[in-house]
């Protein structure tokens, strides 16, 4: 099994120290620091994503998952930023204004990391002007919002609203997320995407960052 192949299923499979063992024996070997990134460790995510998405796995195992991730992105980051290799895009995500639940919105980021994007977490309780200011200043080509209560879901409409009076609407795509929230409820306010959970807030975020 080639070295890369062994990064994505030990990735896929939890394992941290043999990801971290292959990522830096790839890197030593001179494989490319993009095929790395692209073909070993995204590539095991991507996998997990899958499972997780089909109820093959849960979320013990992506917590693993995650895990074994960063153990080979931290190796390789340093060399990722030596050569100026961009990632996919920019996303912001944080719980929305008075919502102090995160735990979908940790996994949500946990994901997108491992799809490629950079992930600015702004944690929770979020006012809709830090969420606009910070995707703003971050050139963010996604924000990403999470609710657990009904009180706290209109803020969600309250970002999109200061996106449109901003003019920002066009250049910042909106997704949002959280078990009170639907997509019938996104369409009323104007959000671009509704993810009704991490697997398919990834493919939705993709989606969008592609249609700019």
């Amino acid at each position: 099994m080639d070295i890369l192949k062994q990064i994505s299923e030990n990735l896929r499979g939890g394992n941290d120290k043999k990801v971290l063992e292959f990522t830096k024996l790839a890197i030593e070997q001179k494989i490319p620091p993009k095929d790395i990134l692209d073909d070993g460790l995204i590539a095991g995510m991507d996998t997990v994503g899958k499972l997780f998405k089909a109820h093959e796995i849960f979320l013990p195992d992506v917590l693993l998952a995650a895990k074994a991730m960063y153990s080979g992105m931290d190796e390789l980051k340093p060399i990722l930023i030596r050569e100026g290799i961009p990632t996919i895009g920019k996303v912001v995500i944080g719980t929305i204004q008075g919502d102090l639940h995160d735990i979908g919105k940790n996994l949500v980021g946990i994901m997108l990391k491992g799809a490629g994007f950079e992930v600015i977490d702004l944690g929770n309780d979020v006012s809709p002007e830090k969420f606009v200011e910070r995707a703003k200043k971050e050139n963010a080509k996604v924000i990403g919002m999470s609710a657990l209560l009904t009180t706290t879901m209109q803020g969600m409409r309250k970002v999109i609203d200061l996106l449109n009076e901003r003019g920002l609407s066009g250049e910042i795509k909106t997704i949002i997320g959280g078990a009170p929230v639907s997509e019938e409820f996104a369409r009323e306010i104007g959000a671009d995407a509704y993810g009704y959970d991490a697997a398919s807030a990834v493919d939705r975020v993709k989606k969008l960052t592609r249609e700019k």
